[in-house]
């Protein structure tokens, strides 16, 4: 076989794991995260989960989940497992802040905003509230 041919049929394999990551990245939504979310909440015995639809309302995102936890140290521990469960299937890096402190952690996934707070922390800032806007806006506790 001439050189040039096998210079034009060699396959980068590093390089093909790579596209295919990148498409397995894109293989889901805003809608997938959110049910991710609720999930992975859910399964850690998040209190008072509420969702919002920021839908044609806000451009940071498309909901908002806010859920409480008992205390600082299951406040930290329901973030920390949300995000490897966020980077294990969608192997996605979600920006986070206060999960050091336990009080309020943010988890910003950029189609879907989770807020986790301590109760008395929730209620001192009750973004439901301020969020919700009218009735129906925002979804019942699950």
């Amino acid at each position: 076989m001439p050189q040039e041919d096998s210079i034009l049929s060699y396959i980068d394999t590093a390089a093909q794991a790579a596209t295919d990551t990148t498409a397995a990245r894109m293989d889901f939504d805003g809608a997938d995260i959110l049910k991710l979310v609720l999930q992975s909440l859910d399964d850690d015995k998040a209190e008072e989960v509420v969702t919002i639809d920021l839908g044609g309302r806000s451009s940071m995102a498309d909901a908002m989940v806010i859920a409480s936890g008992r205390s600082t140290r299951q406040v930290a521990a329901m973030a920390q497992k949300l995000l490897d469960r966020l980077k294990e299937r969608f192997r996605l890096s979600a920006r986070v802040e206060g999960k050091d402190v336990g009080d309020w952690v943010l988890i910003d996934t950029g189609d879907v905003v989770v807020h986790i707070f301590r109760p008395e922390v929730r209620e001192f800032y009750q973004l439901e509230k301020m969020w919700s806007g009218s009735e129906g806006r925002g979804s019942a506790p699950s």
